[in-house]
C-alpha cells in the first residue's frame, strides 16, 4: 500500500488499537444520526399534522421521500466519496443531515420540512453508502463487529427516539423535539473532523494490487452485485412493508388494537437480539451461507406465520421476521466488505446495491396498500410477499456463498 506525504509518516500514524477504538466512536455517533431524524417525525406526525395544517398526503410524501433519498445518495456518493475522500464527504453529508434538522425546526411549513427532509435524507443516502467502505479502509480485521455495533447503534438509537419523542415534544414543544436531535450531529461532526486530522484522508490512499484488473470491475455489469441488491432489496421491501402495516395487518386477523401495536414492538425490538447474534457467530467463524439462509427462511416462516397459521403464536410470527429483516440487513453490509478487494469496489458495491435496494423497497408501502384497497384484503398482498421471501432464500444462498465479488472462490 502506498501512502501519499500527505498523510502523517509512518513513525507518527496511530496505533491499530487507537484507530480500531476511534473509528468505533466515529461510527457509532454516525449511526446515532441516521435513524432518529426519521423516526423522530413518524412518531409524532399526527402532531406536526395538526400544528402546520399539512394533508394525510403529504404526510405521506414525508414517509415516502427518505427511501427514494437513500437511493439517490446510494447512486452518487461512491464517485463523490472517490473524487473527495470518505472522512471529507462524511463529515459534509453530517453537517448537511444537521442543517435538514435544523431547517425543519426554524421553517415549520410545508415547504421547510420537505426540504428539510430531503437534505438530511439525502444525507444519510450517502452515509448509508460509505460507512462500509471506511470500516473496511480503517480496521479491516474487525469488519463484522464494528459492522454490528454500527447497524445495532441504528436499531436502538431508533428504539430510543420512538418511545422518548413524543413525551419531550409535550414538555418542551415539536419544534424543539424534533430539532434537538441536532446536538447529536454536531458531536458526530467533532470526532469525524479529529478522525480526519488523525488518520488523514482516504482520498489520498491508493492500494496497489499485483494486477489491474480488480479495478475494472462494474458493479452494474456483476452478477454477484446484482444478486446482493436484490437480497437487501427484498428483505427492506418487507421490513417497511410490516413496519407500516403490521398493526392493521393483525387488527384484520382478530387482534385487539392493543395487541396489534405490541406485534409492532415485538418486531422492532428483535433487532439487537438479531444484530448482536449475528456479530458474534461471524466472529466465531460460523459459516455466513448458513446464517444468511437460515435468516432468510425465519422471513418466510414469520409471513408463512401471519398468513396461515394460529394468532395465538403472532408474538412468534412478528419476532421471527424482525430477527430475519435486521440480520440480512447487518449481513448485507458485512458483504459490501468481505466480498470486495478494495475499498473503492466496496463503495462501488454499497452504492450499486443499495441503490437498487431502496428503490425495490420504495414499491413494497405503496404496492401493498394499492393491492390492499383494491381486493379489501390483506391475503393477497401477504401472499405475494410469500412467494417474494421464499425467492429471497434462493438469492440468500448465492450471495453468501464463499467467493469474491468477481466470482473467485475464498
Amino acid at each position: 500500500m502506498s501512502i501519499s506525504s500527505n498523510l502523517p509518516s509512518s513513525s507518527n500514524l496511530p496505533s491499530s488499537r487507537f484507530t480500531f477504538w476511534l473509528v468505533l466512536c466515529a461510527m457509532i455517533l454516525l449511526a446515532t444520526n441516521m435513524r432518529a431524524p426519521i423516526v423522530a417525525l413518524g412518531s409524532i406526525a399526527p402532531v406536526v399534522q395538526e400544528a402546520l395544517n399539512i394533508s394525510e398526503t403529504q404526510i405521506g410524501w414525508l414517509g415516502a421521500v427518505p427511501m427514494l433519498s437513500f437511493a439517490m445518495g446510494a447512486l452518487i456518493a461512491p464517485s463523490i466519496g472517490k473524487r473527495f475522500g470518505l472522512e471529507n464527504t462524511l463529515i459534509a453529508m453530517i453537517g448537511l443531515l444537521t442543517v435538514g434538522m435544523i431547517v425543519r425546526t426554524v421553517i415549520p411549513t410545508w415547504s421547510g420540512f420537505l426540504i428539510g427532509t430531503l437534505l438530511l435524507t439525502l444525507a444519510i443516502g450517502f452515509a448509508n453508502t460509505l460507512a462500509a467502505p471506511v470500516i473496511k479502509q480503517r480496521t479491516p480485521k474487525h469488519i463484522p463487529l464494528i459492522t454490528g455495533l454500527f447497524s445495532l447503534t441504528m436499531t436502538v438509537t431508533a428504539g430510543i427516539v420512538a418511545g422518548v419523542v413524543l413525551p419531550l415534544s409535550e414538555q418542551v414543544g415539536w419544534q424543539w423535539a424534533l430539532g434537538g436531535w441536532s446536538l447529536l450531529g454536531i458531536f458526530a461532526i467533532v470526532i469525524w473532523i479529529f478522525l480526519r486530522l488523525r488518520l488523514g484522508s482516504s482520498s489520498h490512499q491508493t492500494v496497489v494490487l499485483p494486477t489491474s484488473e480488480y479495478s475494472e470491475i462494474s458493479m452494474w455489469r456483476t452478477p454477484f452485485a446484482w444478486q446482493i441488491a436484490v437480497f437487501m432489496g427484498l428483505q427492506s421491501l418487507l421490513f417497511y412493508t410490516v413496519a407500516s402495516f403490521l398493526p392493521s395487518i393483525w387488527v384484520s386477523k382478530g387482534l385487539s388494537a392493543v395487541q396489534a401495536g405490541q406485534m409492532a414492538s415485538v418486531f422492532q425490538f428483535m433487532a439487537p437480539i438479531a444484530i448482536l447474534s449475528l456479530t458474534w457467530l461471524v466472529n466465531r467463524g460460523r459459516p455466513i451461507q448458513a446464517l444468511a439462509v437460515f435468516a432468510a427462511v425465519l422471513n418466510v416462516i414469520g409471513i408463512l406465520g401471519i398468513s396461515y397459521l394460529s394468532t395465538e403464536l403472532a408474538w412468534l410470527w412478528s419476532g421471527l421476521m424482525g430477527i430475519g429483516c435486521s440480520a440480512i440487513f447487518t449481513l448485507s453490509m458485512m458483504l459490501f466488505s468481505l466480498r470486495t478487494y478494495t475499498t473503492n469496489q466496496s463503495s462501488e458495491l454499497s452504492g450499486m446495491a443499495q441503490f437498487v435496494g431502496y428503490l425495490i423497497a420504495f414499491f413494497g408501502p405503496l404496492g401493498t396498500g394499492w393491492l390492499h384497497e383494491a381486493t379489501g384484503s390483506w391475503d393477497l398482498p401477504l401472499f405475494i410477499m410469500l412467494i417474494l421471501m421464499i425467492i429471497n432464500v434462493v438469492i440468500a444462498w448465492l450471495v453468501s456463498r464463499p467467493a469474491m465479488v468477481d466470482g473467485k472462490k475464498l
